[in-house]
């Protein structure tokens, strides 16, 4: 007897499920894409518990007769495509014929379907990847899938998807970004709860930012727009059975490779690269040729741990560009990379050097530093035309040593000493300032209590002894460990988030109402976070409501926070954990809340 044996369908189903199924999101956007491909001009989408209870798409297209609507759930059925030469010119969003019977057999669908030429519809069930029942309905021209209880028969898989919040929050992103793909058309998407994203159709990508995302996201990117005529240089010879039909279709033009779009501004900044969107033809990819192309573009403009907001759309001929790479069609290949990349790249620059503002450099050639008065009690704030309370680290001694210069009045020198350190009888003569005493209170804020018995300083740090500050922004300081450089803004940082923990521990946290309500607009996935983190913003101080579809009334915050610090606060926080791949663990919740106060 022989070990090989072949798979049952059910189990050829399910190992499918798992390349084309990944999370509810995966299940939107192969659905999403079906009705696009329809040509449907109005898509609603409804999920419940984050798209592992339902998920429901309907749409006005083409719809299907009965015979498709049961050859649909074959394996490999598609009508998208008919030979192996379609595969080099695929001008659909789907063509492999994977989705519907891959996510039937992984949970219970029902389709609802029915075409223009038809009197009656059709209603399919399948429970499991087996068909449960096919009847005829009185049904609008268009299809409706539902889709229930996802891997309700795979435990496994079911374990390993996030909270309902993060789930929505992918789901929300995916819709977005697919209706400002298709301006002209129609989305909705709503959660059990309310409406997350109404768009009407509107003329073009610009106004369906606005209507999506608000006027002051707008304002924020700068529009990109490139085309660059195509070569066939360089390219691989067919084979020489096609090298006929190859040769006469040579004469042809080889296309555009087209660019639009939006870019960020250098000052708008995100922590990782879920802000870059890119679309080819239509369809949303992950291609990090494109995003190392539109990272090289912004090189030496903003920093290279941080990452800016991009919405790309290119287009180039079908031909250039092989889409059957990955099940879940997310990857691609380009036909001429190098040359996709670069224009990506000189592209996103152009429009970049483009908005760069003009200096002004008889403005320029007069400044004088602007900066604040450091946070240290007593520190000599700069004077006249520059630094001059400042005597340069560098220089000499007349006893040959060097001099660190404090901005305080009257310093007095006193000698040193590293112990196990560099032998500081190297130097025979160092001078140092001695300055006052750092007091705990620095002007902004109220010290903190100190707990009964407990030391308010680690051992290291009570010993330190200050000896000046450098451009209000530095404390130089030394004890028996050497020479200490504290940021003064990090270290008053640091101060504020312990108190933030400890006011929300002993549930005493200060907030101040508002005069006026601050309204604060959230994406859909912003949304979906915010519902999952509401009570423990109202523990840490806030109080904020929903006003509208998807705007935010704050009424109260904490106290000290401005009203344009409350509105970053909240966006940054917001973004960060609508892209948090585990769990909401509200532990971490509760100190990221803390740090962006602090």
């Amino acid at each position: 007897m022989g070990r090989i044996h072949v798979l049952s369908e059910a189990v050829a189903n399910k190992i499918a499920a798992g390349e084309v199924v990944e999370r509810p999101a995966s299940v939107v956007k192969e659905l999403l894409e079906n009705a696009l491909d329809a040509g449907s001009t109005r898509i609603k989408v409804q999920v419940e518990a984050g798209g592992k209870k339902l998920i429901q798409i309907t749409d006005n297209g083409c719809g299907m007769v009965r015979d498709d609507a049961l050859l649909a759930f074959e394996r490999h059925a598609t009508s998208k495509i008919k030979n192996a030469e379609d595969l080099l010119n695929v001008v659909t969003l789907g063509f492999r014929g994977e989705a519907l019977p891959s996510i039937a057999s992984v949970s219970r669908l029902r389709v609802e379907t029915r075409a223009a030429e038809d009197a009656a519809g059709t209603v399919v069930e399948i429970n499991g990847g087996k068909i449960f029942k096919v009847e005829e309905a009185g049904l609008p021209v268009g299809t409706s899938i539902t889709v229930r209880d996802l891997f309700f028969n795979t435990p496994a898989r079911k374990k390993f998807l996030k909270s309902e919040s993060t789930e929505l929050s992918h789901i929300a992103s995916l819709v977005t970004h697919y209706a400002l793909a298709h301006p002209g058309k129609h989305f909705e998407l709503h959660s059990a709860t309310n409406a997350m994203l109404v768009a009407s159709p509107v003329a073009d990508q610009s106004e369906r930012v606005y209507q999506v995302f608000g006027k002051e996201t707008l304002d924020q990117l700068l529009p990109a727009v490139a085309m660059l005529p195509l070569e066939h240089i360089g390219l691989p010879q067919p084979p020489p059975w096609r090298r006929e039909e190859a040769e006469e279709g040579a004469s042809k033009d080889p296309g555009e490779l087209r660019l639009h779009g939006f870019v960020s501004k250098p000052e708008i900044q995100k922590l990782n690269r879920s802000s870059i969107f890119v679309f080819v033809n239509g369809r949303l990819i992950r291609d990090r040729l494109v995003q190392h192309a539109i990272i090289e573009a912004y090189r030496n403009i903003i920093p290279p741990t941080v990452f800016p907001v991009v919405l790309l759309f290119l287009e180039m001929p079908n031909a250039e560009v092989d889409v059957n790479v990955h099940p879940s069609k997310t990857e691609v290949r380009f036909r001429q990379q190098t040359v996709v990349h670069d224009f990506v790249r000189d592209s996103v620059r152009a429009a970049l050097m483009k908005a760069r503002p003009v200096p002004q450099f008889t403005t320029e050639i007069r400044a004088h530093a602007s900066a604040s008065p450091g946070l240290t009690p007593g520190a000599y704030p700069p004077t006249g035309a520059g630094w001059t309370a400042y005597r340069p680290l560098s220089e000499p001694l007349p006893s040959g040593g060097f001099a660190l210069t404090a901005p305080f009045p009257q310093p007095t020198n006193e000698r040193f000493h590293f112990e196990g350190g560099i032998a500081i009888e190297a130097n025979a003569a160092v001078s140092v300032t001695r300055a006052p005493v750092l007091v705990s209170d620095d002007g902004c804020v109220a010290p903190i209590p100190d707990e009964p018995g407990e030391s308010a300083l680690a051992p290291s740090l009570a010993t330190l002894k200050p000896l000046g500050q450098i451009r209000n922004s530095f404390i130089l300081a030394v004890n028996g460990e050497g020479l200490w450089i504290i940021d003064q803004h990090v270290a008053h940082e640091r101060v504020l988030f312990e108190r933030v923990l400890k006011q929300r521990s002993a549930q005493k946290v200060e907030s101040q109402r508002l005069l006026m309500p601050l309204l604060v607009e959230l994406t859909p996935a912003q949304q979906a976070v915010f519902s999952e983190i509401s009570n423990e913003l109202q523990l840490n101080g806030f109080e904020a409501e929903p006003f509208g579809t998807r705007t935010l009334a704050v009424k109260i915050a904490p106290a000290g926070l401005e009203a344009s610090q409350i509105e970053h606060m909240l966006q940054e926080l917001l973004d960060q954990l609508s892209r948090e791949e585990q769990k909401l663990n509200m532990e971490m919740v509760r100190n990221r809340i803390a740090a962006s106060i602090a």
